[in-house]
């Protein structure tokens, strides 16, 4: 697969996370089959602005720095449960049939 293949593959998965639930970076690398989380991470701040972007966080839970309360109000407003800054991924973890 090359770049802009990649590119297209990690917009495409993020924009299949339904309201309501989050992947992290690492799952979309895994569901898109090539790269890891960095990849993700650069195609999302380079390419990303077009898709649900801040339905994809840190495997931690926590969003980044950057962009933590604009994407913890754009979670709260899918119905995502914050608490205390931090996603619970086991109970809106994105799993397309895993």
């Amino acid at each position: 697969m090359d770049r802009e293949e990649y590119v297209e593959a990690v917009l495409v998965a993020v924009e299949s996370i339904p309201p309501g639930q989050v992947a992290t970076y690492g799952d979309i690398a895994a569901y898109v089959g090539q790269g890891g989380p960095r990849q993700v991470g650069a195609i999302m701040r380079e390419y990303g602005g077009g898709v649900p972007w801040w339905r994809v966080i840190r495997a931690s839970g926590v969003p980044a720095e950057e962009v933590g309360d604009e994407q913890i109000q754009r979670l709260r407003g899918d119905g995502v449960r914050v608490t205390n800054g931090k996603v619970d991924l086991k109970s809106t973890r994105w799993r397309p049939g895993w």
